[in-house]
């Protein structure tokens, strides 16, 4: 069973549920700050993370790429730590210590044995709630981030996602590239950065979660010291992220004249929003479009044709919109054919699948869920981001469940309503000024 578990009174405990070989428990500190676990005692590592419910999507035009400068930045320094005494602590016990920003959220995570659990507590507690952003630093990461953005405009499969994102969405905020642009990055100072973190990186918009072989009441204890003298009053915790500000879907084509090797493809429509319930049949249907070597498009693209080497269908999920797109890289001489084939295949696919193809996508599904929570990593993020963007946490047998439930028709209505949706395009390589007017 799930609970509704937000409105708790500050230092109560309640356990969400035992998920098989997990025990899920959730406690709100003074300040709103929630702890959620998950102990899984047959493992000998933990991961820790600490989760923001501030992404790019929640820039401003003048803070474009904030979300993204801070994650950097909270690495610098603090006043107990540097940042060569930040990475080292972790280094030296053979642990993983990373971040990265979303559209919705931001996560600061680190992956240790058991054992050295209170380590990690210390250190990403230490960098999240007590950074001192000075400007030095943010001066020093401004062409770190920079660099970034450089590395990802030359790598064409990487760009193509950010371009469709603004052909699909226009210059909006889900729309807008994570990184920000060359432009917002220099314009952006060190006193709007560190007003950003004051705003946003309060007790009540943050979550701790932790998984693996973690004792819950451990946890809390080491969370309480760690963020002691921060943790004052009664302010309840943040509701979950369940809509956004309007994400006006504006499908165009856009085509980036560049000199690669290959031409890379991104085509596709608005998905469907985090909560919907057709999120599980859309799964299906992705799966038998593109999901993996038996699906459609990578049997008539790669298969019959050997027309590309990476051919694959996608979805994305955000608080009140999705995407649904199709990818492929080829040669530029033949763009064309393999454009005309994804959006064939994606025509067909309007009006369904087939039983063996509902079967096998069902158990794709339910194969990569499971698998993928495996390890403790990505435990602490499906109970942390569930946190953050549900309204409670489904357990993995309920989820296999709804998965088993998806009819042929409702892969079809859901094909009907995403896959016949006007459709952007995003195109990469040396096409000149080529027209993909369908």
């Amino acid at each position: 069973m799930t609970l509704p578990a937000r409105a708790q009174e500050p230092g109560t405990t309640t356990t969400i549920h035992t998920d098989g070989a997990g025990t899920v428990r959730r406690t709100v500190l003074h300040g709103g700050l929630r702890v959620i676990t998950e102990t899984l005692p047959t493992v000998r590592s933990a991961a820790f993370g600490i989760w923001a419910a501030v992404g790019s999507r929640d820039e401003a035009v003048a803070d474009a790429g904030a979300s993204h400068y801070l994650e950097h930045v909270l690495f610098k320094g603090t006043e107990r730590r540097s940042a060569l005494e930040i990475s080292a602590a972790v280094d030296a016990v053979g642990g993983d210590l990373n971040a990265f920003t979303a559209k919705e959220y931001t996560c600061y995570y680190a992956r240790v044995l058991d054992a050295d659990l209170p380590l990690a507590v210390d250190v990403v507690s230490d960098m999240v709630a007590a950074s001192l952003n000075r400007p030095e630093d943010v001066e020093a990461e401004r062409g770190v981030i920079l660099e970034e953005i450089h590395m990802r405009d030359d790598d064409p499969g990487d760009l193509i996602h950010d371009e469709f994102a603004l052909a699909l969405y226009g210059d909006t905020p889900l729309g807008r590239p994570i990184l920000g642009t060359e432009e917002s990055i220099n314009t952006l100072s060190r006193d709007r950065i560190h007003g950003y973190y004051r705003e946003h990186y309060v007790p009540s918009e943050l979550v701790v979660s932790a998984a693996g072989n973690v004792d819950h009441d451990e946890v809390v204890g080491l969370v309480s010291r760690a963020w002691a003298g921060r943790l004052t009053g009664d302010a309840p915790p943040a509701p979950p992220r369940l809509d956004g500000a309007p994400a006006p879907v504006t499908p165009t084509t856009r085509v980036l004249d560049k000199d690669t090797e290959q031409a890379h493809i991104v085509l596709g429509s608005a998905g469907v929003a985090r909560t919907d319930d057709r999120r599980f049949a859309l799964g299906v249907l992705n799966a038998a479009l593109g999901g993996g070597m038996s699906s459609r498009l990578f049997q008539e693209i790669r298969e019959k044709r050997g027309l590309a080497y990476s051919v694959y269908s996608y979805t994305a999920q955000y608080a009140d919109s999705g995407i649904f797109g199709v990818y492929a890289g080829c040669q530029p001489g033949k763009v064309d054919e393999v454009l005309s084939i994804c959006r064939d295949e994606v025509a067909k696919a309007v009006d369904g699948i087939t039983d063996e193809e509902l079967v096998r996508g069902k158990g794709q599904l339910r194969g990569t869920m499971v698998l993928g929570l495996e390890d403790t990593g990505s435990r602490m993020s499906r109970i942390g981001k569930s946190e953050l963007v549900y309204e409670s946490l489904l357990p993995v047998n309920d989820v296999l469940a709804r998965i088993d439930a998806v009819t042929l028709d409702d892969v079809r209505a859901v094909a009907r309503d995403v896959l016949a949706a006007p459709q952007a395009l995003t195109v990469i390589g040396p096409v000149g000024d080529h027209d993909f007017a369908a």
